[in-house]
This record gives structure tokens, C-alpha cells and sequence, in this order.
């Protein structure tokens, strides 16, 4: 769940943003029969045994096919020798030799001897919505905190369903989504929730009017699918896989379906993969989760009062916020920057501590009489209309996969109750997010009811990675889907909050990651590290 890298539906809906920021081993592998199930899968767990099928059908074709790998696009921007291809899934896993939609897939081989090599890693960033193909970039851009582990795999990325390259769905005009309506996310009346509650109808029509074709088949465990049969086209026998934020329920769900086509898997900053969580609990949740950790980065805030003047304690830092945000809801800031631009800006810092220091000199300059930071900073670029395209893409996508996963209340008063409970002690997001998802009430696709994750038959131990005090994914969801998978080894970041552990520098972490991937030893018992290093102003 990664709502901060598309900056979704901040200005169409006066919410935050969206729930939220793998190639080749020598030899084919051996091709399931048309008519069975994937070894170790559960063809009855969520969908029919004809999806299970379809699913090994899809397999076995992309495993003789393999991957064109060419040059990439130049307008994918992915610099050589990143190295592009597509592969074939069904659009129906129950009608596998129905209509095929094509998925963008890259890749970068290892970077050690071919003795050192233990095949692909494929990556799945988060979302649902988010784009794995910058992963490969990891490798030709240096990272040293991944430079152990691409000695021994080809880094693979991909574009699941809808997204990008594959197969892209829509919901609106993209220019006419990022148009800022400056809208205060809190409601200050009943006329406030009618007219958003009429925005989200008119979202949920407007992705069946674009996209209908495409929304009953936007689901977690058909993009789980998807992962196998890009593992088949690899060329890979069992899947090495890396899962942020989202990508974690879309590895327990592989996991779940697949468990002997499994090798390795890290998952880090877990989704909840309870079936009653699985998601409105889940938004509801992150709340809760976001204000502790919006209260985190005024601490710091207060703490460094000298660089910022912004007070120096939380509740000063607290009150500055709610000036601004008065006086964006009275005059937009520069014309383009209401309350709900103002929430999906500052929602960075909760998320990462990355964004901790420049959240707060934009913030600082703000204070002091510079308005302009903050206003470039917020405000949508109507210009960029690639980026506006992508990311109402993402949007669309995040909406669909998880409005269609799972069945959401449809009656308005139980989303009223239950957000006007928790916005009393949780203010910072809970209406901006409540009104992202709302048009999962009015969902014109079928929802389906969640996979029931759990150990199968052959799932190797999968290590999982997850920091105390994460905003998107509360700790919680990590502690549940340990229990769920027997064998698992939990790694906590003691006091820390920043979503997505891994590619942060940490040895303590970093160390464990790599050996997993390298020699899959796990410790013998769970582990708590000491926080990375805290951010400096």
C-alpha cells in the first residue's frame, strides 16, 4: 500500500494520495501438463479449479515462448543495458486461451561470475498501481546496499495488470484528474460528504466506463498468476521475489497459491493479510498508524527548533500546521494549493524519514514569508501530462485491485460512523482517505471475497522485514502474516517508521537480506535491530 509515490487521487478527490512508492537461469524449466493445477497450489482457494488450470496453461505457453529481450523504449527511460521484453497472460485465467493482454517486463543480468549466479529476483514495488521496472536501475546505478545481492540474480522488474505498459486501464481524463478542486478533506457539513460521496460515484462509473472490460480481472491472486507465468517465461523453475509495502500481500498471495513454485522471498512493510482486514479495516487501520507517526515527525521537528522555527514542542509544530491549513482552506496558496494538495505534500514525512528534513524547510520557508517553495512543491504540474497520465493510471489501479479484492460496506452510514470515530483522535488522514476509497461502495465490478493466506505445501521459510512504526503498514500485518507463514523469520527495526526497510542503509538489516538471498539461511529465532541512522536537518 503505497500512497505517496502516484500522489493519486489528491486533487480529484481532496484525499492524500493512493495507498500507499526478477531474469534469465540457463535451461527451460519443465512445463507443467495443460490439465493440472501448479504443483503446490491451492486451485480452489480463491476463485475455480478452471482459473488454477488456466493459470498452468498460461505457464506452460510462456515457458516455451520465453522473453524477446530487446533494447528498451526510449520513452521507457530505463538506460542500457536494462533490457526490455512482454509476456502473455490471460486477461480470464478461466478462458486461457481467450483474449491475452501483454505485460512490460525488464531486466538486468548479475553482476558476478556465472558460478555466483542463482538466477532472477523480481521486484514488485507496492500500490497496487506501483511500476517494478526502475528496479533493474539498482544495479547500473550502483546501489551498495544491493550490490552483494546482483552478483548472484538478474534484477527483474514489471508492470502487473493495468499498469503502465501492460495493459493500462483508466478512470478519468487524466489532465481533468490532476485540476486541483482545493476541496478541504474534512467535512465541515452534510452538503460537504453528499458532494463527495457524488465525486466517488461519478470515479467508480467513469473506470467502468473506460475500463469495464478489465475491472473483474484486477485482482491480487490474478496478478499472482501473472508473477508465475513471468517466472515460467524466465525460465525459472521457482520464484526469487521481493515485495514492498503491497508487494508483501501480493507475495503471501503467490505464496498462498503457489507455495511449491516458491525459492526465496523477502516481503517488507507488510500489508495485513487478514481476510478481515483485506481492505477497508486495513485504510482504517493506517489511520491510526499515519497520525502516530505524523506525531513522530513533529517530535523531530520540535527537536530542531533552531533549524526550523517551527516551535519547539509538538504541539507548537501541531499548531502551525493547522494554520496553514486554515489558511489554505481560505484562499487556496497561490491559487492551486488547498488542504487536500497540503495533505498529500505532507504525507511524505510520515512515510519516510527520507522526506523529514525537506517536508520541514519547505514548511520552515512557509512560516518565514516564503510562500513560493511550498507552492511549487504541492501544487499538480498541469504541464507534465506523462506524468499526469501515470499517475492517474495509478490510481486507477489502486482502486480497481482493491475494490475489486473484496467485498467493501456499501451502506454511507457505516463509512460515516466508522470515519468520524476515528477522525476525533487520528485527523491527519483519516477523511483524505476515506473519500480515495470511497467509490469502492459504489463498485460496479463484482467483489470477491479474500484469499485466505496460509503455509502450503512446499513454501520454503520467507524472510520478512518490517519497521515498528510504519504509517501504511502497521506492524500488526507483519506479526500476522509471520504467524501465517510457518517457518518465517521476522526482522523489526526497533523505533523506527520508514516504509520500505530494505533498501534503506542498516546493517543489521541489509546483512540478514543478503544472506538470505545468497545462501537462504535464515537466524534461528526472530530479530530486533536498532533504528537506521536518524535524519539530520
Amino acid at each position: 500500500m503505497s500512497k505517496n509515490g502516484l500522489r493519486r487521487r489528491a486533487t480529484a478527490f481532496g484525499s492524500a494520495g493512493a495507498l500507499v512508492t526478477a531474469t534469465l537461469i540457463a535451461g527451460a524449466v519443465t512445463a507443467p501438463a495443460a490439465n493440472a493445477a501448479p504443483a503446490g497450489g491451492h486451485p480452489s482457494a480463491h476463485g475455480s479449479d478452471r482459473e488454477a488450470r488456466g493459470a498452468a496453461v498460461a505457464a506452460a505457453r510462456a515457458a516455451r515462448a520465453g522473453v524477446d529481450w530487446q533494447d528498451c523504449a526510449a520513452d521507457w527511460d530505463l538506460p542500457k543495458p536494462i533490457q526490455c521484453g512482454y509476456v502473455k497472460v490471460p486477461l480470464d485465467y478461466a478462458k486461457p486461451y481467450g483474449k491475452q493482454i501483454e505485460l512490460a517486463v525488464d531486466r538486468v543480468g548479475s553482476t558476478g561470475t556465472r558460478s555466483e549466479r542463482q538466477g532472477a529476483l523480481v521486484y514488485n514495488p507496492g500500490g497496487p498501481g506501483g511500476s517494478g521496472l526502475r528496479f533493474p536501475a539498482r544495479v547500473t546505478g550502483e546501489n551498495a546496499v544491493w550490490a552483494k545481492t546482483a552478483k548472484a540474480y538478474d534484477f527483474v522488474g514489471f508492470d502487473p495488470r493495468g499498469v503502465g505498459h501492460s495493459a493500462p486501464i483508466s478512470c478519468a481524463d487524466p489532465q481533468e484528474f490532476v485540476k486541483a478542486p482545493k476541496a478541504d478533506p474534512v467535512p465541515g457539513s452534510e452538503a460537504d460528504k453528499r458532494a463527495q460521496r457524488k465525486l466517488a460515484r461519478e470515479y467508480a462509473e467513469g473506470c467502468s466506463e473506460r475500463s469495464g472490460e478489465m475491472l473483474p480481472h484486477m485482482t491480487t491472486p490474478n496478478t499472482a498468476r501473472d508473477l508465475d507465468v513471468i517466472r515460467a517465461a524466465l525460465g525459472e523453475k521457482k520464484l526469487n521475489y521481493l515485495g514492498v509495502s503491497y508487494g508483501t500481500y501480493l507475495g503471501a498471495v503467490y505464496g498462498t497459491l503457489f507455495p511449491g513454485h516458491v525459492r526465496r522471498m523477502v516481503v517488507d512493510s507488510v500489508v495485513n493479510p487478514s481476510r478481515d482486514k483485506i481492505w477497508y479495516q486495513a485504510n482504517l487501520d493506517q489511520d491510526v498508524a499515519f497520525e502516530g507517526r505524523w506525531k513522530d515527525w513533529q517530535d523531530w521537528v520540535a527537536e530542531h527548533d533552531a533549524a526550523y522555527h517551527l516551535g519547539d514542542t509538538r504541539a507548537e509544530v501541531q499548531d502551525q500546521w493547522l494554520k496553514l491549513r486554515a489558511a489554505a482552506a481560505k484562499e487556496p496558496l497561490g491559487g492551486v494549493v488547498g488542504p487536500a494538495e497540503l495533505i498529500s505534500f505532507f504525507q511524505s514525512a510520515p512515510y519516510y524519514d527520507s522526506a523529514w528534513a525537506p517536508t520541514a524547510e519547505i514548511f520552515s520557508k512557509y512560516v518565514a514569508g516564503d510562500t513560493r517553495a511550498l507552492v511549487d512543491a504541492a501544487a499538480p504540474d498541469l504541464s507534465d501530462t506523462a506524468g499526469n497520465a501515470s499517475a492517474e493510471n495509478g490510481n486507477a489501479v489502486y482502486t480497481a485491485v482493491e475494490c475489486t479484492d473484496a467485498k467493501w460496506p456499501a451502506n454511507w452510514r457505516t463509512w460515516d460512523r466508522d470515519n468520524t470515530r476515528l477522525h476525533r483522535d487520528h485527523p491527519f488522514m483519516t477523511w483524505a482517505n476515506a473519500w480515495m476509497n470511497l467509490p469502492c461502495a459504489t463498485w460496479p465490478a463484482k467483489q470477491q471475497t479474500p484469499l485466505n493466506v496460509k503455509t502450503g505445501k512446499g513454501l520454503p521459510p520467507v524472510l520478512i522485514v518490517q519497521s515498528e512504526r510504519d504509517a501504511a503498514t502497521p506492524y500488526a500485518g507483519a506479526v500476522e502474516l509471520h504467524q501465517r507463514f510457518k517457518g518465517s523469520r521476522l526482522i523489526t527495526e526497533r523505533d523506527a517508521g520508514s516504509h520500505g526497510v530494505t533498501g534503506l542503509v542498516n546493517s543489521c538489516v541489509n546483512d540478514r537480506v543478503d544472506g538470505y538471498l545468497l545462501t537462504g539461511k535464515l537466524d534461528a529465532e526472530d530479530v530486533t535491530c536498532a533504528p537506521h541512522a536518524t535524519p539530520t536537518p
